[in-house]
């Protein structure tokens, strides 16, 4: 068992709930709940329980919330969130050093070099090949839009286009349960 598993846990939502702008419609608090949810499937599939998969959900649960500091290079800040949160909960050195490694595999464009990464990878972008894209799109849309990072619909729609052919899911569940589906978004989204 985990000392201070849920410890941390508590305190990374009650860090989020408080301190995330409200025109984050993506990268909200319910981002990162539907997150910890979907890890389930991709734990299960990829065999990975114990302690690794309570370092994924600790991953998972610290890689937006540099997002409470600033939406630029949130995952750097998220580092620093999580070096002093799994510090105060007696995580040690190599547990940090392998959940920065998974905050830090999530920046775009995302480079997983670890198991546990092409997980966490997966997880974060999982909604590309579900049948809630276009809601998970539209949040980002306006998002991007009250930030003043993006003018017109259509302006997204070339930025979405050209992301989704570049990007590729790294484990068998998301090759296997998310990739044709996000082909036909590609598809869709030229049309």
């Amino acid at each position: 068992m985990m000392k201070g598993y849920y410890k941390l846990r508590k305190e990374a939502l009650d860090i989020l709930n408080k301190g995330l702008s409200k025109k984050l419609y993506y990268h909200g608090i319910h981002h990162t709940q539907n997150a910890l949810l979907t890890s389930k499937h991709y734990l299960k599939c990829e065999n990975i329980d114990g302690e690794e998969a309570k370092l994924v959900r600790i991953g998972i649960l610290l890689h937006d919330i540099g997002f409470t500091v600033s939406n630029k290079n949130h995952e750097e800040e998220s580092v620093i969130i999580a070096k002093r949160l799994m510090y105060k909960h007696g995580f040690t050195e190599k547990q940090f050093l392998l959940v920065k490694g998974l905050i830090l595999a999530t920046r775009i464009p995302q480079t997983p070099n670890t198991p546990l990464e092409r997980i966490i990878c997966d997880v974060d972008l999982d909604y590309l090949g579900r049948s809630d894209f276009y809601e998970k799109s539209d949040q980002l849309f306006r998002e991007l839009k009250a930030f003043s990072m993006l003018k017109s619909k259509n302006e997204w729609n070339a930025i979405q286009i050209k992301f989704l052919q570049n990007h590729q899911y790294h484990t068998a569940y998301g090759i296997k349960n998310r990739q044709s589906e996000k082909e036909k978004r590609i598809d869709e989204l030229k049309a």
